[in-house]
């Protein structure tokens, strides 16, 4: 239902907005310029989104059957179960979504976005199968979600390639490394504990103790990255998520192997599957990416970012920060649009991604999620129409994640 409400405002916001600059500006290229967003919109949600997602979807969702058949995700939800029984206390013990839901974190940690999303999809849809109350949310499926939105990555390696690659190159590129990592610790942390209060959640003993010990670990690497020379950083950064990745891949082929699994058919048997959860996705994908295109080319986006920008002008805070704020701003709506915005202060002689407003960028770029898409996309391979507080407790965090990425920024450059 909120999500129906949140779908009909960018629309009609959106046309309320062109509308006045019609009539008060006289700008008549305005609604052309609407209804060409939307069909260009809508073909780039299938072309240049849809398909490559398929690929990946078949790819990934064939290696996780071969995976559960050899008993892996098995064996990682038996050992994470103290864990993860805790945050999620309806699913029952070392269920297979325990081990998918880990697969996802995993390559979201290590900034591996196409791989995270097949493992994701597929732990929703196993939420699903034990969802008593089908098309309407659960506590687990919308934790899941609200972690996933928080955007934890401990190897920022797109925004690193992004400053390698500004106009006038950054001196500096893995200088954001930690920050950046920082910044996302604390916006998980934070949709744990919005999504863990709504639900009553016990914070027990077992609990913070897990939670202290992962934050212990990589706090840990965190001080062993910061100490390595800069060009060794950019090589750990470069390599490390992808060689982690082909090690994972080649262990699933050769432990399916071991475990006397016909690996080949088994992966047939998944890709059939990925295929079907493209299918299914594709109408959530093109009505919500068509939605937050006319709320943003219809210039009601850009009305938000000046008003916020407005308000802080008169604060008595250093407001430095303010000109990197569009980034954080634009992520929960488009990811294109906040790469987009990030890559436009790199490239502008006034800042540059060495300034304090190109690494504030580069931290709020990586301290968050496109909260709306992800919900599109999640919710909508599983047909959930009754999202309950699904948006609020993501942008809650989100939320969280901006400040404390600010903070973060000051601490470390200003």
């Amino acid at each position: 239902m909120v999500l129906n409400y949140v779908w009909i405002s960018f629309f009609v916001i959106g046309f309320l907005v062109a509308l006045m600059k019609l009539l008060l500006n006289g700008n008549v290229d305005i609604f052309s310029q609407l209804v060409e967003g939307i069909f260009t919109t809508a073909k780039d949600a299938v072309v240049s989104v849809g398909l490559p997602l398929a690929g990946t979807m078949i790819f990934f969702l064939g290696l996780m059957k071969i995976a559960e058949r050899a008993g892996a995700i098995q064996l990682i939800a038996k050992v994470l179960n103290p864990f993860l029984k805790r945050l999620f206390p309806e699913v029952p013990d070392n269920h297979p979504a325990m081990g998918e839901m880990v697969m996802n974190f995993s390559a979201n940690m290590l900034g591996l976005d196409n791989a995270a999303t097949p493992f994701g999809l597929k732990a929703m849809q196993s939420l699903e199968d034990i969802n008593l109350n089908k098309g309407t949310a659960s506590n687990a499926q919308i934790m899941f979600l609200v972690m996933h939105t928080s955007g934890l990555t401990l190897i920022p390696l797109s925004i690193i390639s992004y400053r390698v690659s500004a106009t006038i190159p950054s001196l500096e590129p893995a200088s954001i490394f930690v920050p950046c990592v920082l910044a996302t610790i604390v916006a998980t942390l934070a949709s744990i504990l919005v999504v863990g209060i709504k639900q009553k959640l016990k914070f027990d003993g077992v609990l913070l103790t897990w939670i202290g010990g992962l934050l212990a670990a990589v706090i840990g690497i965190l001080y062993l990255i910061q100490h390595l020379p800069n060009d060794t950083k950019e090589i750990v950064s470069k390599v490390s998520g992808n060689l982690i990745l082909m090690g994972i891949i080649v262990a699933i082929v050769l432990g399916g192997l071991w475990k006397k699994v016909n690996v080949f058919d088994s992966f047939i048997d998944g890709a059939k599957e990925g295929f079907d959860v493209v299918l299914k996705i594709l109408p959530y994908l093109v009505g919500m990416l068509v939605a937050i295109r006319v709320f943003r080319e219809s210039g009601a986006l850009t009305y938000v970012i000046d008003a916020i920008k407005y308000v802080l002008s008169y604060s008595k805070m250093n407001t430095e920060f303010v000109d990197a704020l569009p980034v954080a701003i634009m992520k929960p709506f488009s990811g294109s649009g906040a790469r987009g915005l990030l890559i436009d202060i790199y490239n502008n002689p006034t800042f540059g991604p060495d300034s304090f407003v190109g690494k504030t960028a580069s931290i709020l770029q990586g301290s968050s999620d496109t909260t709306f898409y992800i919900i599109a996309l999640y919710f909508g391979a599983v047909n959930i129409k009754n999202i309950r507080y699904s948006v609020w407790a993501g942008l809650f965090a989100d939320m969280i994640g901006v400040v404390a990425a600010i903070i973060i920024a000051y601490i470390f450059f200003h």
